[in-house]
């Protein structure tokens, strides 16, 4: 597959998933909440495309993103159900196994946004604001970082505004006082652990093909 047909069919991927996401969510408000960002992000991806493209690599990463997002958005991250999935596969519920009494499905995607975003945070420096020797490792890093501060803070300002029941599922702690310390401390780690793994195969590029030089 080229390198324009594998961005055009993650797009329409990625149209599916929003779609089949929208049927029938929990909390039709809060899924709206959810993909206010992805109603912003996606029409940036596609119509900047000719001047600011990222590796395919980055775009698959995107759209598993896309996946586990849309999940979240659909079940709501707080009740996402994938104890139960766990047990009709295994007959045993993972938190059980792990020894967890929450959902952890937003700590997941959390990760998950530093692990999967950052190739594109690469890829965005390498063609705008190319960075030098260790910087190169640094500023992907703490620009995921800042990110997921920002988020935080919009989450906690659209709880605020809509308040009660809708605030509180879009927040998602939980009860938990430092949710969003934890939520930024994971993101920063899953950044962390994609610059590693973009640096091992930098290194060995007959592994998975990922430079962090374009």
């Amino acid at each position: 597959m080229n390198r324009q047909r594998l961005p055009v069919a993650l797009l329409i991927g990625s149209i599916v998933v929003i779609v089949i996401s929208a049927i029938a969510p929990v909390v039709w408000a809060d899924w709206l909440l959810e993909n206010a960002v992805v109603a912003v992000a996606l029409p940036l991806f596609v119509f900047g495309y000719r001047r600011l493209h990222f590796s395919n690599a980055s775009y698959v990463s995107l759209f598993v993103f896309l996946i586990l997002h849309e999940t979240g958005a659909h079940y709501t991250y707080s009740n996402v159900p994938y104890d139960q999935w766990f047990a009709d596969a295994f007959g045993v519920t993972l938190n059980s196994l792990l020894g967890l009494t929450r959902n952890h499905f937003d700590r997941l995607v959390h990760f998950s946004y530093g692990l999967l975003i950052t190739p594109a945070a690469v890829d965005l420096f390498a063609q705008r604001a190319p960075p030098r020797g260790i910087w190169r490792w640094i500023l992907p890093v703490t620009f995921m970082m800042s990110h997921a501060l920002i988020y935080e803070l919009v989450e906690w300002a659209a709880a605020t505004a809509f308040g009660g029941d809708l605030g509180q599922e879009y927040l998602g702690t939980q009860g938990d006082p430092w949710d969003a310390q934890q939520d930024m401390l994971l993101a920063s780690l899953g950044s962390i652990v994609s610059m590693v793994f973009l640096g091992v195969t930098r290194r060995h590029p007959s592994g998975a093909g990922v430079s962090i030089n374009r």
